[in-house]
């Protein structure tokens, strides 16, 4: 039998060893793959500034050589639908500044950032710009620099927190290459797309940031349209750095105005995204053919000064302007970014802020120089830029830095400050939210301000804290049938292979399946048959690293290595334990052996039903309404209901020993009791002292041979380690019967609580079911639980929804509908079906629940299709995130 050749990930790992080998080591690497990142995104950077610069420049030469009414508002149609039918039809993430999909991307959002994503926003940013659309270039050269980020470290296998890093170093790479201000891009990344400076290593930032910036500089992007400040002798730089008392008022009004305006001007980019979503309900390429009529259009009855926006900041900046031309000019920027914007159109909002904000600043400058009898200085133009700058991003350092970087005169510094600062303090007070975040709210994605406390067990506990020590072992030198009886005798999946106490490979039972077909002979030696050069982790490594190796390798568990000793071995259950343990306070005792839950309180009822549910009860305000589903699903199949409630404790207490109080449990057992008798099905009831909850349940599980288990799910948003929360993901994987998870909506207390208080056994609001179908009726897991489930129902309306990608024949859908006829009878109610063509199936779900105004969502899935439809998209969280009715999630039995 021939050794099996190592996999494409096994080989990007040992590419990526001989690379810190050959560079010399994890932090010169780090610092090549940020010169790297720096590298591209000061390429792509200057890429975008000349394709934009020459398609500009052909429109403006073209409204002057050409009648300009019919030619802008025809290039804006033509320009705005090519760039919208690109972005939608190849990369829907290219879409608007790119801003909002970078920060969701750095909050752990499930956002693609890839070179597909970098080329459509490099070439859809082009396009729009030069079809005449108010919108700028520096936004998209962020959301570049860090799709190029991610693409690279796609290159060799890295884990999500090092990703992380990288594509925050190619955020502020390409806001350091689009504004030539490499402070700037660091300080804009902590600033606004992280929160914190602990979730970003500053060195490969600032080295990304500035090597972005220079390589930007030396192909020509030298400025950003703004007058080269002048030289100022260092004995006079204090007295100018000083701002004359008069003109005091007049700074703070600008800051005033300046927050004011920028809230205004985020609420109509919203307010117009929003109307064509859903009140127009445009694609994105007629949304941006409307939108480049219009500002073609308004550009073409206007000077030709406001064709190229380029022109417009240094006419505006250049200080000889009338008061009634800025504010003009205020006024069309405003309108028309807001329309481009509102579009969805791919381009950045920076530089439009900036224009209104010299725009406004220069207004306010005129008029202090006409009142109070000073001359007129630029000074009111730079300072408004930074003021409008920071109410739109709520980033009043950055706004301070990038203006002075890309002006280099410290006698802005002061002015800038002022203005910016009371500009944020005014934006604040109108509304708590930056532009960014209320675009991410309208696509539904609600980012948590980050807490020091969050995931810091991830970072901070190491794999030597929660690895296994004492690891039972298979000498490389055994034949086929001593390895086959090493498996017969061990619940093991696995075996790592050693040589003298070095690891030299695992054996697994999937090879132990391919011995079985070739019909080895049994002293065939171990080494032949083992995977060699297995994925290892060092004991230092932290638990992030740890669970992303185990869940790219696909691994149920990964050998820890000193050199090439084997020191222990670590699996997901170990984690979820260490992770306990930790948030628990009991840092010291997290370790691989869990002490047996214990008994304290157990009750028996007849044992006369088929099977039996567990239903584990924690919260007292659900804890009825999860009873009434299992007793409901117990009464159709003639099961028994088996109760638990678990008390934790710490881990230096034994379980056995330790003395725990049981009112609170015995209270809702009693509950349990009053409602088993309604419904008169067996009761049996325990309480159970444990370490942990995890282990309490399957164990009791085990124990007590159930046959589904029933959970409450708070619908909660995933994270990258955890699907559905770590206890309800540990049942997933490792429970053997069914496993059913419940997240109720809004009126689960008007369904079962009664208005005097006691409970009640009527349920008329459970009405509508929407049960969505992936296969036939027949085979659905929802289906075969179903007529457990609407027994909640007095007149249930069951719909059956089958989502697919193109329409399904007439044979087909006849075949489907004579499935659905049979249902009818065993539900007791109405049964249709219908079909739905879509290509996103939780968005095809959720119309339908509003449509309809389902009370209940019954989603089935594997074991393997409900976790990986949530690495991939977590259909379940999203289906229960966007309504208000209760979810039912149900994974089929596992087979043996």
């Amino acid at each position: 039998m021939s050794r099996r050749l190592p996999t494409r990930e096994q080989l990007q790992f040992q590419f990526r060893a001989i690379a810190q080998q050959f560079i010399g080591g994890p932090k010169r690497l780090a610092i090549f793959e940020a010169c790297l990142i720096g590298l591209i995104s000061g390429i792509a950077a200057f890429c975008l500034r000349a394709g934009a610069g020459f398609l500009g420049s052909w429109r403006v030469h073209g409204s002057a050589q050409y009648s300009a009414w019919p030619f802008l508002p025809l290039l804006g149609v033509c320009g705005g639908f090519l760039a919208g039918f690109l972005v939608e039809r190849v990369a829907p993430e290219a879409a608007g500044s790119g801003i909002p999909q970078v920060k969701a991307a750095l909050g752990g959002t499930k956002i693609s950032l890839d070179l597909r994503v970098a080329l459509v926003k490099l070439v859809g940013t082009m396009v729009t710009m030069a079809s005449g659309f108010t919108l700028g270039r520096q936004g998209p050269t962020v959301q570049i620099g860090a799709s190029l980020a991610a693409w690279v470290s796609r290159w060799v296998p890295t884990s999500p927190n090092y990703r992380r890093q990288l594509i925050a170093c190619g955020a502020a790479a390409g806001l350091a290459a689009g504004f030539n201000a490499p402070i700037a891009g660091v300080l804009f990344v902590v600033e606004d797309l992280l929160h914190d400076v602990s979730g970003l290593t500053l060195g490969p930032a600032i080295i990304a940031s500035f090597t972005g910036a220079v390589v930007s500089r030396l192909l020509g992007n030298q400025e950003m349209g703004i007058p080269p400040a002048t030289s100022t002798p260092v004995e006079t730089l204090y007295q100018e750095w000083l701002i004359e008392l008069p003109e005091i008022p007049f700074y703070i009004l600008l800051g005033i105005l300046s927050g004011a305006f920028g809230v205004l001007f985020s609420r109509a980019i919203v307010a117009l995204q929003k109307l064509n979503r859903h009140t127009l309900k445009l694609g994105l390429p007629l949304r941006m053919a409307q939108a480049g009529l219009i500002c073609g259009g308004v550009v073409s009855i206007l000077p030709a000064t406001f064709r190229d926006n380029a022109g417009l900041r240094e006419f505006i900046l250049s200080g000889n302007i009338l008061w009634t031309t800025t504010a003009l000019a205020f006024v069309v920027q405003f309108s028309l970014t807001s329309i481009a914007a509102g579009s969805g159109a791919p381009g950045g909002l920076f530089a439009p802020s900036l224009i209104l904000g010299a725009a406004l600043g220069d207004t306010i400058g005129l008029w202090q120089a006409s009142t109070i009898d000073l001359q007129p200085h630029t000074t009111y133009a730079f300072a408004g830029m930074g003021a409008f700058f920071c109410a739109v991003s709520r980033t009043p350092v950055t706004a301070v830095v990038i203006v002075f970087e890309m002006t280099a005169d410290f006698n802005l510094v002061l002015p800038l400050m002022v203005c910016s600062i009371t500009a944020y303090l005014m934006a604040e007070k109108l509304d708590k939210q930056s532009l960014y975040d209320r675009l991410l709210e309208l696509n539904g994605i609600e980012l948590d301000r980050p807490d020091p406390g969050d995931h810091v067990s991830l970072n901070t506990l190491r794999a030597e804290d929660v690895m296994q020590r004492q690891v039972e072992t298979l000498d490389y030198r055994l034949g086929v049938g001593q390895v086959m009886q090493a498996f017969s005798r061990s619940h093991h999946r696995g075996f790592p292979v050693v040589d003298q106490g070095k690891l030299v490979g695992i054996i697994t039972q999937t090879d132990m399946a391919r011995i079985h077909k070739h019909e080895l002979p049994e002293d065939t030696p171990l080494y032949k048959l083992m995977t060699p050069q297995p994925v290892t982790i060092q004991p230092d490594a932290p638990l992030s690293e740890v669970l992303y190796l185990l869940g790219r390798q696909k691994l149920s568990r990964l050998p820890v290595v000193e050199g090439r000793h084997l020191v222990g071995i670590i699996t997901r259950s170990d984690i979820i334990r260490g992770e306990l343990g930790y948030l628990s306070g009991e840092t010291t005792q997290v370790g691989p052996h869990p002490v047996p839950s214990y008994v304290v309180y157990q009750t028996q009822g007849p044992c006369v039903g088929n099977g039996r549910i567990l239903v584990s009860l924690y919260n007292p305000k659900t804890a009825a309404a999860l009873l009434h589903v299992a007793a409901s699903i117990a009464r159709e199949r003639n099961y028994e209901l088996e109760c638990l409630t678990i008390i934790t404790i710490p881990r230096h207490q034994l379980p056995a020993e330790t003395s725990v109080r049981i009112t609170k449990s015995r209270q809702l057992l009693r509950e349990a009791e009053r409602i088993a008798r309604r419904w008169q099905v067996p009761l049996h009831t325990q309480v159970r002292v444990a370490h942990d909850v995890t282990q309490a349940i399957l164990e009791t599980v085990k124990e007590r041979h159930i046959d589904l288990t029933l959970m409450g799910w708070q619908g909660e948003k995933s994270t990258a380690d955890r699907i559905f929360g770590s206890v309800v993901d540990a049942i997933i994987r490792q429970a053997p019967g069914e496993v059913v998870l419940v997240k109720w909506g809004r009126d689960v207390h008007r369904i079962f609580n009664h208005p005097s208080g006691r409970r009640s056994l009527q349920f008329p609001i459970w009405r509508r079911w929407l049960v969505p179908l992936r296969t036939g009726v027949r085979h659905a897991a929802a289906m075969r639980i179903l007529p457990g489930l609407v027994n909640l129902s007095l007149q249930p309306d069951v719909r059956l929804l089958k989502v697919v990608k193109k329409n399904i024949s007439d044979s087909e859908l006849r075949r489907l509908q004579l499935e659905v006829e049979n249902w009818g009878h065993r539900l007791n109610g109405s049964v249709t079906m219908s079909s739905v063509c879509a290509h996103s199936v939780a968005d095809a779900v959720l119309d339908v629940v509003h449509k309809e105004r389902c009370d209940v969502v019954v989603v089935g899935a594997s074991r393997e299709g409900m976790l990986q439809r949530a690495i991939h998209g977590n259909l379940p969280e999203t289906i229960a995130r966007g309504c208000n009715c209760t979810v039912i999630l149900i994974r089929p039995a596992m087979a043996n």
